[in-house]
């Protein structure tokens, strides 16, 4: 069973662009990226996309559908009306290189940021040992596909410009919360964490895990987590009466 669907999609590009209002057919079972190539194919060649395995494991089609960050592929027009009018356009957080193709080189920026794992000096490379609950503590953070749809909603890159030179994003502190849970890591991650990387502006509205397709508990396991070990290291006066202790010996 078929019908018409209306769809508003954002022309244009770095300079200018504006919405453009389509009627595209839609069969059963499709989703929102079956669609815009039906629309490549029959009104809007030159649509430009961004989209690779149509699996939802790529995180290449990252768009805003009805102002919410999803991924094209795996949102099924069965969850709208048949009278609803489908709005689609670029992620807002990221320059618009064109149409709905955006600029997310800033995230593979603060990605190289992020120093590697960093085991201790004299650990062998076969010796390492790890319990299993360790293991499963960080494996969910391995879900990842940076579709970077939760750097998109996070309002503190999304609103404010000037904080994406301070702030790395929930993707990447993720990152950090990940390594500095791992029992063979030695580098000082809670510091950098405040310091380098801006934990300290994340304010835990979870908008990050909202939007994950991967259903990562992001603020619950990772950013939360990583905020009270921070507070631990900077706060707790028995850690920084140890610390002193520390360095008069």
């Amino acid at each position: 069973m078929s019908y018409d669907a209306r769809f508003r999609v954002w022309r244009g590009d770095a300079d200018d662009g504006e919405l453009h209002d389509y009627t595209v057919e839609v069969n059963e079972g499709e989703v929102v990226l079956d669609i815009i190539h039906r629309l490549q194919a029959t009104q809007a060649g030159d649509l430009a996309v961004r989209w690779n395995c149509k699996a939802g494991k790529c995180g290449s089609c990252s768009a805003e559908i009805n102002g919410r960050p999803r991924l094209l592929c795996m949102t099924r027009m069965s969850t709208f009306t048949e009278e609803e009018l489908i709005t689609v356009t670029p992620l807002r957080a990221f320059p618009v290189i064109r149409d709905l193709v955006t600029d997310v080189s800033f995230n593979y920026d603060k990605a190289r940021q992020v120093p590697a794992f960093q085991p201790p000096a004299d650990l062998e490379p076969g010796d390492y040992r790890m319990a299993q609950v360790d293991v499963e503590r960080s494996q969910e953070f391995r879900k990842c596909i940076e579709c970077f749809l939760c750097q998109d909603v996070c309002h503190v890159v999304r609103d404010h410009e000037d904080n994406k030179q301070a702030f790395a994003g929930p993707r990447f502190l993720m990152r950090i919360a990940e390594l500095d849970m791992h029992p063979l890591d030695e580098r000082d991650r809670k510091s950098e964490a405040q310091e380098e990387f801006g934990l300290g502006y994340c304010n835990i509205t979870k908008c990050c895990t909202e939007v994950c397709p991967e259903h990562i508990k992001i603020t619950d396991n990772a950013l939360i987590p990583m905020k009270e070990r921070v507070v631990d290291r900077k706060y707790d006066p028995l850690v920084w009466l140890g610390n002193k202790i520390a360095r008069r010996s």
